[in-house]
C-alpha cells in the first residue's frame, strides 16, 4: 500500500540532480539537454543555408542584375529625354502624352492587335488538331513529333524569316507552285493586303511547342471516360467537345497565355520580312519594330522606354483578363 503512493518532488530531486551531473558517456553521443547538441544543429543549419544560397545565387543575379534593375532604369528613362549620346533630361510624363499623338504608334498598336487576334487562335487550333491526330496511336510517333516541333526551334531565327521572304516574294516558290495550275499569285510580301497574313502564317507554322503540351495532356486523359462515352453511343465530335476539350482546358489556357505574350513581343519576322521598315505602307509595323526604330534608329531611348512600359502594362492587362475568364472555361479534374 505504501509503494502505491507517489513520492514527493522533494524525494525525486536527488535523482534529477544526479542524472544531470553524470553528463555524456565517454566516446558516446551527447546526452539530451547537452549544450553541444544545439551548437551542432546550428552549424548544420548554417551550412545548409550557405549551400542553398550558393545554388540560388545565379537566380538572384539574373532577377536583379538582368531584370529588376534594368526595368527600374527603363522606367526612369521613360520619364526623360535621352538620345544615348547625352545625359538623360527629366521631362516627366511627356513621352507618354506624346504616344497618343503619334499616328505611327497607333498604327503599330493596330497591326499588333490584329496579329495577336488572328495568329494565336490559328496557331493553337493547328497545334490541337495535330496533337489529336498524333495521339491516335500513329506509328513512328517520335519522328512525326520531331518533324512538327522543328519549326518552333527554327521559326524565330533570321534564316527562316529570310527563307519565308523568298518563298512568298513575287517570284518565290509559292507563286511558282500556283503557276503550275495556271494561277497568277500576288506579291504576298509587297502587297499591304497580304503582307501581315504572311507573317500570321509564319507564326502558325511554329505550332510545335503548344502541340507538344497538348499531346502531353492528351496522354494523361483517363481512358475509362472514353470507354463510357463509346458505350453510350457518343460520336467523335461529341466525345471531343464534351470530354477531350474540357479536360484539356488547363493546357489550352496555359498555351493561350503563353502564345499571347509571345505574339505581342514578335519582332524578328516583321523586321526581316519587311526589311526593318514595317512596310509596305506600315502594314507590318509591329509594336516592337516601331519601338526598335525609335530607340536605335531615331535615338529616342526615352520615348522607346515609354513604349516598352505601355507594352508591359498591356500584356499584364490581357493576362489578367485571361485569368479572370479562366473560371468560366477551365476545368480541373478535382
Amino acid at each position: 500500500m505504501a509503494s502505491a503512493i507517489p513520492s514527493s518532488p522533494v524525494d525525486r530531486a536527488p535523482e534529477h540532480t544526479q542524472s544531470t551531473e553524470r553528463g555524456p558517456a565517454p566516446g558516446g553521443p551527447p546526452a539530451a539537454g547537452s549544450s553541444t547538441e544545439p551548437r551542432k544543429a546550428r552549424r548544420s543549419k548554417h551550412r545548409n543555408n550557405r549551400v542553398a544560397y550558393a545554388f540560388l545565387a545565379p537566380w538572384f543575379i539574373g532577377i536583379f542584375g538582368f531584370t529588376l534593375i534594368p526595368m527600374g532604369y527603363s522606367l526612369y528613362l521613360s520619364l526623360t529625354k535621352f538620345d544615348l549620346l547625352t545625359s538623360p533630361k527629366w521631362i516627366g510624363l511627356a513621352n507618354y502624352k506624346a504616344l497618343w499623338q503619334d499616328p505611327q504608334f497607333l498604327k503599330s498598336v493596330t497591326v499588333t492587335l490584329e496579329y495577336v487576334l488572328f495568329s494565336v487562335p490559328l496557331k493553337l487550333a493547328l497545334a490541337l488538331v495535330v496533337a489529336v491526330a498524333l495521339n491516335k496511336g500513329l506509328g513512328a510517333l517520335g519522328f512525326y513529333r520531331s518533324v512538327f516541333y522543328l519549326p518552333s526551334l527554327l521559326g524565330t531565327s533570321v534564316a527562316v524569316s529570310v527563307m519565308w521572304r523568298q518563298i512568298f516574294s513575287q517570284q518565290g516558290l509559292f507563286n511558282q507552285f500556283l503557276s503550275w495550275f495556271g494561277i497568277r499569285g500576288a506579291d504576298w510580301i509587297g502587297d499591304p493586303r497580304f503582307a501581315l497574313w504572311t507573317l500570321i502564317l509564319l507564326s502558325a507554322w511554329q505550332f510545335g511547342t503548344p502541340m507538344l503540351i497538348f499531346l502531353a495532356g492528351l496522354k494523361q486523359l483517363p481512358r475509362d471516360l472514353y470507354e463510357a462515352a463509346a458505350l453510350d453511343g457518343a460520336g467523335r465530335f461529341r466525345t471531343f467537345f464534351q470530354i477531350t476539350l474540357p479536360l484539356l482546358s488547363p493546357m489550352v489556357f496555359f498555351n493561350l497565355v503563353l502564345e499571347t505574350i509571345n505574339a505581342f513581343q514578335a519582332f524578328t519576322p516583321a523586321y526581316v520580312v519587311s526589311g526593318g521598315s514595317g512596310g509596305p505602307i506600315n502594314s507590318t509595323l509591329f509594336y516592337t519594330l516601331y519601338l526598335y526604330q525609335k530607340g536605335f534608329g531615331s535615338l529616342q531611348m526615352g520615348y522607346a522606354s515609354a513604349m516598352a512600359w505601355v507594352l508591359f502594362l498591356v500584356i499584364g492587362v490581357f493576362t489578367a483578363i485571361y485569368f479572370a475568364m479562366s473560371r468560366r472555361f477551365v476545368t480541373y479534374a478535382n
